[in-house]
């Protein structure tokens, strides 16, 4: 089943999980949308930098620190996903709660794992 997954934190750089998820994803069939801080291209996914407003996204990966993930909380919210991951690193009591308000799923998980294991 195809699930239309965001990568936010998504990097040009093959040696970040980011980047591998980016790959895994195509590979394993799933539409791939991908917001980062530098424009480019991973595996025929485009890579924006600003943030638009996508339609039936149903999870959201994060690639991003706590911290960075602050100026995201009201955009993710926003997309209405399915369900948001929090890759190993980017755990975020206070975005769970935002999420829980808004009834939006939360993991914490690693995308690569849950794909590699057939759990996506």
């Amino acid at each position: 089943m195809n699930k239309r997954t965001l990568v936010i934190g998504a990097s040009l750089n093959p040696d970040r999980y980011s980047n591998m998820a980016i790959n895994r994803l195509v590979n394993h069939n799933h539409e791939t949308l991908a917001i980062g801080l530098r424009n480019g291209e991973v595996a025929g996914v485009n890579i924006d930098t600003e943030l638009k407003s996508y339609e039936d996204v149903d999870t959201v990966t994060l690639y991003l620190n706590p911290k960075r993930q602050e100026e995201y909380y009201d955009y993710i919210v926003s997309l209405k996903p399915k369900r948001v991951i929090f890759n190993p690193g980017t755990e975020n009591p206070e975005f769970y709660a935002i999420l829980k308000e808004n009834n939006i799923a939360f993991e914490t998980a690693c995308t690569l794992v849950l794909l590699g294991t057939n759990q996506y």
